[in-house]
């Protein structure tokens, strides 16, 4: 099939790299005229595991094409996909700009039936708002579709490759075949194509995102709570994780969820029931209560090293979890702001987000080389992602590094007994702290 992808940030280009995988002829549009450069000369322009090598034998076999013209691109193509950024308006709510603007822009340039594809995550009415704007001035026939993606940042692509299932809003039995024929590869195991109508496939999307940050936010509160009670969220976790009801996915405490979709889905769903005057109170709470796990570990930081100024903290994580380099709404990132505030000399390490941090704050902070460079004298560490580096560092190594041998771990990484025995200063969310 012919296929053609709006749009080449993370979804765009995951999306439209493991469609040629399955022998599709694709081209990914951009206006970024330096990306599409760097894309068509084989430079891949986002951190994603496995996703390179996918990428250029496509590149290379000319069945995945780049450009910035979009005529160019959907000439007699059957799908074109929407992967365009909706972020976050002030209010919260999801900013459509971008999609209704290329909508609008593709009503004139329609030839013949095409399947338009809403793949950001879009709030419930997007398929309509964006129907109308391609119907202004279509001169063929076509059906407007929403397939959101249910992509995990680190392991995008076995996400696309092997869907736990695939949901397709769409009234028209003509883009259902079609959209039956493109997925057909990838669901050979068994694992279902789910039809249902337009406005509940738009609504899956952000009801599984704040399931799940709920799910998150939940075991975070217990671990709070943990710590006052002088209970073990670790044990805590194991308990409630076994029973099939609950599982075992998404109960480890921390400092709270970051990225791009979290945040702006359960904001964006919170935003969506205001306007039809439903308070929705537990995506309120989930909400404030995310924001002040952030910065869990600031008040304890504090109370062992007393006023912070001129003080030297190395946080090891930057990225808002392993395998990516995104650091959007990244726990580090708020940590960060708020130490550089109380005067504190800062040195970060992260294997892939370095560069972006460094984008955004200049110079303000010292980019390790690596892990154990960012310890030099400093005064404690900071852990907030989980990268599998950090998990079984050389203790002599960090101990002779530090000023303080002081971990202030958001991410639970090591065993409470053996920090004991390594003589640590260990605190960590919702478990014993280790220490005088």
């Amino acid at each position: 099939m012919k296929v053609a992808v709006i749009g080449t940030g993370y979804v765009g280009l995951v999306t439209g790299t493991c469609f040629a995988e399955t022998g599709n002829l694709v081209s990914c549009i951009d206006i970024d005229s330096d990306k599409i450069k760097k894309l068509n000369s084989g430079t891949i322009t986002i951190y994603e595991p496995g996703l390179e090598p996918l990428f250029k034998r496509n590149l290379n076999q000319n069945r995945l094409f780049f450009t910035t013209d979009i005529e160019e691109g959907i000439k007699e193509v059957e799908i074109i996909f929407l992967a365009l950024p909706t972020p976050s308006e002030e209010d919260g709510s999801a900013d459509l700009q971008y999609i209704l603007k290329v909508a609008d822009e593709l009503g004139g340039l329609l030839d013949r039936y095409t399947v338009i594809v809403d793949k950001s995550t879009v709030p419930v009415g997007t398929a309509a708002k964006v129907s109308q704007a391609i119907a202004k001035k279509a001169k063929a026939a076509f059906d407007v579709v929403s397939n959101p993606e249910f992509l995990r940042e680190g392991v995008a692509v076995d996400d696309f490759m092997k869907p736990d299932r695939v949901v397709i809003g769409s009234d028209s039995s003509q883009a259902k075949v079609l959209m039956q024929q493109l997925y057909a590869p990838f669901v050979r195991q068994g694992n279902p194509i789910i039809f249902m109508d337009v406005k509940s496939a738009e609504l899956t999307k952000y009801a599984a995102n704040a399931f799940l940050a709920t799910k998150i936010t939940f075991m975070n509160e217990i671990a709070n709570l943990c710590s006052l009670l002088g209970a073990d969220v670790d044990a805590v976790r194991q308990g409630i994780g076994t029973d099939t009801r609950i599982g075992k996915r998404f109960l480890f405490a921390g400092t709270g969820y970051g990225g791009s979709c979290f945040p702006k889905d359960v904001q964006a769903l919170s935003e969506s029931a205001k306007k039809v005057d439903y308070g929705f109170d537990m995506l309120k709470a989930v909400i404030k209560v995310n924001k002040q796990q952030k910065i869990k570990l600031i008040d304890p930081i504090k109370s062992y090293l007393g006023p912070l100024k001129n003080k030297m903290i190395a946080i090891w994580g930057l990225a808002f979890k392993p395998y990516t380099d995104d650091i959007r709404e990244a726990p580090a990132l708020v940590n960060i702001k708020l130490l550089l505030k109380e005067g504190v000399t800062l040195r970060v390490y992260d294997p892939e987000a370095m560069n972006n941090v460094q984008k955004l704050m200049g110079n303000q902070i010292y980019y390790a080389k690596n892990q154990y460079d960012a310890l030099e004298d400093v005064d404690a560490l900071l852990i907030m992602t989980e990268w599998p580096i950090f998990r079984t560092p050389d203790f002599s190594i960090v101990a002779s590094k530090m000023k303080n041998k002081a971990i202030f771990d958001g991410r639970n990484l090591y065993e409470l007994n053996h920090m004991k025995k390594l003589n640590f200063t260990y605190y960590s969310i919702g478990r014993k702290f280790i220490g005088n």
